[in-house]
């Protein structure tokens, strides 16, 4: 087998993987499969998606990113706080997203001028946002934001509701949620970036040989830079969607997202030593952790057991890709 039959079975090993438990809990479950669960799913996977898109880019160059998780909860306050003051709902969940851009601009500047590891780097982002969240917010929930704060979050295109012979609502299709449609619009066009421009092009360089890419003219410090405000920026996002859909602005909301972040990349054939990956694979990855936690919940598996499945389901994946570079 060549590298590119390789290349391709790797590809589609997390899409296997994707539709053999389509089937699995299709048949274990007579709720997995309609519509309203389907929405659901894609609806709980939007926020691994966002995060997942921005660790794609980070892990490209090389990197990890471990505070997004700490930065979409202190970008979804300061939206919320921004609201509170009397800014309308949108240039406050822009100055959320900016927040976010900021955050991520300090890792890759600790990175690229501090020489810090990214580990350290992002590590210490994480306690960082995560404190700062929980002070200005006094460590509590930030409510009484309006409906207009909730309608990115819980909004949907297109959904048809009629009037029943009592006059109740009936919902005859629920539309596509808002934030289903952001995530397609945002991996459609972060995928273009990556397989289609001369910046997408420079990312993959980096990752692969750093100093390959130097010596060839690229400018690895703004790069990598541009990788973690990219992460930090759909942190930023997320935290604003999260927090739209609750309703509520809660500083110690996105614990362990990070996790779920890197998963879904590793899982798509993201490569952790750098300069392989694709958005649609994340984007694969992420499904298939969603779809695990909603069919183990209907088959009635403990929180407990999902998460030494889900663990077991990264060391698989991440065991195989070494194997896979080893080879190479």
């Amino acid at each position: 087998m060549n590298e590119r039959q390789k290349d391709l079975v790797q590809k589609f090993a997390a899409l296997a993987g994707l539709l053999v438990l389509v089937i699995v809990f299709s048949v274990t479950s007579s709720a997995f499969f309609t519509l309203g669960n389907a929405m659901t799913v894609a609806l709980q996977v939007t926020s691994i998606v966002y995060l997942g898109i921005g660790a794609t880019y980070v892990i490209l160059t090389g990197g990890i990113d471990l505070s997004v998780g700490s930065i979409l909860a202190l970008a979804g306050v300061v939206a919320a706080l921004a609201v509170k003051a009397g800014m309308p709902v949108a240039p406050a969940m822009g100055c959320g997203i900016l927040v976010g851009a900021l955050c991520g601009a300090i890792n890759g500047l600790c990175v690229t001028r501090l020489r810090l590891p990214p580990f350290i780097a992002t590590l210490g982002m994480m306690l960082v946002a995560r404190g700062v969240a929980l002070q200005i917010t006094g460590a509590r929930a930030v409510s009484g934001l309006g409906d207009a704060f909730g309608a990115l979050g819980n909004g949907s295109l297109w959904r048809v509701v009629k009037l029943d012979a009592r006059g109740f609502p009936d919902v005859v299709f629920p539309g596509i949620p808002y934030p289903v449609i952001l995530m397609v619009v945002l991996a459609v066009l972060a995928s273009i970036l990556l397989t289609r421009t001369t910046l997408g092009r420079h990312i993959h360089a980096v990752g692969s040989n750093a100093e390959a890419a130097r010596l060839s003219g690229v400018n690895v410090g703004r790069v990598v830079l541009f990788a973690y405000v990219v992460s930090g920026a759909l942190a930023g996002l997320t935290g604003c969607v999260l927090m739209s859909r609750l309703v509520t602005a809660q500083p110690n909301e996105g614990v362990m997202y990070e996790l779920d972040a890197i998963a879904s990349a590793v899982i798509g054939g993201t490569s952790l030593i750098g300069g392989v990956g694709t958005i649609s694979g994340t984007a694969i990855g992420s499904f298939v952790i969603g779809i695990l936690r909603n069919g183990l919940n209907m088959n009635g598996v403990s929180a407990f057991t999902q998460q030494i499945i889900i663990g077991l389901v990264i060391l698989v994946t991440v065991w195989v890709d070494q194997l896979r570079n080893r080879q190479r």
